[in-house]
């Protein structure tokens, strides 16, 4: 079992990896599923003034389909509280990263998923969170 970090889904999205290379990585038996803030990251950049005159005519349509193609963990208390002690933690060290990206992490973790990512680098400052990059 994976979730798929907001990059994975936006490299979906610009045909920079498939669906059956991912799942070719992935294996048999593994499962992508998208954590809800992944959500958020891809919805708020779709609809960012500077992004607004790139977006293709069917591209909403597009990121519905594909978010329709996955399973979604949504961000419940106990992620939620999971949340606050990974973001204290980065606080506590200097190392933040962006809110969203504390969720995935806390989703991933509270789930038991492994984390992939293009990312990497950002997601191994969490304890437990098992990432794997590409």
């Amino acid at each position: 079992m994976v979730c798929l970090d907001s990059s994975v889904i936006i490299d979906l999205l610009r045909k920079r990896v498939n669906l059956a290379q991912l799942e070719l990585k992935l294996g048999e038996n593994e499962t992508a599923k998208i954590p809800s803030p992944a959500i958020i990251e891809i919805i708020r950049g779709l609809y960012l003034n500077s992004n607004i005159p790139n977006v293709r005519e069917n591209e909403k349509e597009r990121i519905n389909k594909l978010f329709s193609s996955f399973p979604i963990l949504d961000l419940d208390k106990d992620s939620a509280v999971k949340s606050g002690e990974i973001e204290a933690d980065l606080i506590n060290r200097g190392e933040t990263i962006d809110i969203e990206d504390v969720m995935i992490a806390a989703i991933a973790i509270h789930n038991k998923e492994k984390l992939i990512t293009r990312n990497a680098k950002h997601f191994e400052r969490i304890k437990e969170l098992e990432v794997e990059g590409y």
